[in-house]
């Protein structure tokens, strides 16, 4: 995994290899702006010296009512305020996500979120079942999701449960539990519906001008390739909702592998990895990619164009934050940047060089997951070596913004036009 390239080079004071200067990490975060936190004008900066509000909309406690509406809320414009909400909850093998947001001029604009791992899959690779103690975390993570989504007063919303849900056998009584418990509707959804929604959810990151882009989503329980075909789009800019979901119609080919995270490294194991065991599971992976690789040939595609990798999962982000050197995870310095192969290499060849506890001490990786990184550099590893590439873009967003941008498209028919302030204000004098 190093060569010539990795010798003299410097390294940081958490023993991973120096990161390279800009233009090899790019922060795009106007990307259609959709999760950006909602602005913070004059007025809040004054409200935050006098101790109340951040700028970010806050969470409750459970003893507000359903619906309220909290400092930052009302601070913002009426045209914020009347704006319909929405949520998105991806209910993966290894994470519970909640996003909660607003259409805006850009896109959206999110007011609430919420994330924990629940490994609700842990298991299911052997016993075919989803066991008790995963299902009772989840639904109490679901639950925190519920009475967000009642504080929020959300309007439209899509609660989907992808790989651990699709291959479990008790996934009925599952999903019928969390009806009963949290009043949440969950839709199991198909690998190539997971593929379509990944790919609207960072279609903002694709850039106008190449001619196509490997997207690719390491989770859990799956591992989702897309390949897209951009050569006939080279001026659309993705940045409106329609554009987005538009993205899909460059899908060429797409397919899903039953690996992920969690699957690898119950298979291979997570705590004591040496660099045989993650060369085993390379190999393992590559095996699993070879057919969709001889049947479509991007790897020529990818030599030839101006073409390049866009990881959208947690692997990549985590890689991504470790690179920057980053002292916590700070999704705006991380989604949107780019990132050469060989230095992807140099974070993955450090990590399985390290003790677990080491591992576990990484800021942006910690105890929870410090058993699964591993596999997910191995899939990524992987997938660089089947698709040779200089070029990865990082994207902290995926099925929950394609699924914001679906539900809302759907309803800008029925949304009542702005005014531009200006307007308003001229016509008022």
């Amino acid at each position: 995994m190093t060569g010539p390239a990795d010798k003299g080079r410097p390294v940081n004071q958490q023993g991973l290899i120096a990161k390279r200067q800009p233009p090899d990490c790019q922060t795009n975060l106007g990307a259609g702006g959709e999760t950006e936190p909602e602005k913070t004008g004059k007025k809040q900066k004054r409200r935050r010296v006098m101790g109340k509000s951040t700028g970010r909309e806050r969470s409750r406690s459970a003893s507000e009512p359903a619906g309220a509406r909290s400092h930052s809320d009302r601070a913002q414009p009426s045209r914020q305020t009347t704006a319909p909400v929405y949520a998105a909850l991806d209910l993966g093998t290894n994470n519970c996500r909640l996003l909660v947001a607003r259409p805006s001029r850009r896109g959206f604009r999110v007011v609430d979120a919420f994330s924990r791992i629940i490994r609700l899959g842990e298991g299911v690779s052997n016993s075919g079942r989803l066991s008790e103690p995963a299902m009772k975390r989840t639904i109490d993570a679901l639950q925190v999701c519920s009475k967000k989504m009642q504080r929020r007063a959300v309007r439209r919303s899509r609660l989907i449960a992808t790989q651990a849900c699709r291959v479990a056998d008790n996934a009925d009584e599952f999903i019928e539990r969390v009806r009963d418990k949290t009043g949440l509707e969950l839709e199991i959804i198909d690998q190539e519906t997971e593929a379509r929604l990944a790919v609207s959810g960072c279609a903002s990151l694709l850039e106008p001008n190449s001619t196509g882009a490997l997207v690719f989503d390491i989770g859990g329980g799956s591992s989702e390739l897309i390949w897209l075909d951009l050569r006939n789009q080279q001026e659309t800019t993705r940045n409106s909702l329609k554009d987005r979901l538009a993205a899909q119609s460059s899908i060429s080919c797409w397919t899903s592998l039953p690996i992920g995270v969690v699957t690898i490294s119950e298979k291979f194991g997570g705590h004591d990895v040496t660099p045989q065991i993650f060369e085993e599971m390379v190999l393992y992976v590559m095996d699993l990619l070879a057919g969709f690789e001889q049947k479509n040939q991007i790897a020529k595609q990818l030599a030839n164009g101006n073409a390049y990798l866009l990881g959208t999962s947690g692997t990549v982000t985590t890689l991504a934050g470790i690179y920057l050197g980053l002292h916590y995870y700070d999704r705006r310095k991380v989604d949107g940047c780019w990132l050469k192969a060989i230095d992807v290499r140099d974070v993955s060849r450090v990590l399985v060089n390290m003790s677990f506890d080491k591992r576990a001490a990484q800021p942006c990786i910690g105890t929870e997951r410090a058993d699964l990184v591993l596999g997910g550099c191995a899939i990524l590893e992987a997938i660089m070596r089947m698709w040779p590439c200089d070029r990865l873009r990082v994207a902290d967003r995926g099925l929950r913004e394609g699924i914001l941008a679906s539900l809302m498209a759907e309803d800008v028919p029925n949304q009542p036009r702005q005014r531009n302030r200006n307007q308003r204000n001229r016509r008022g004098r």
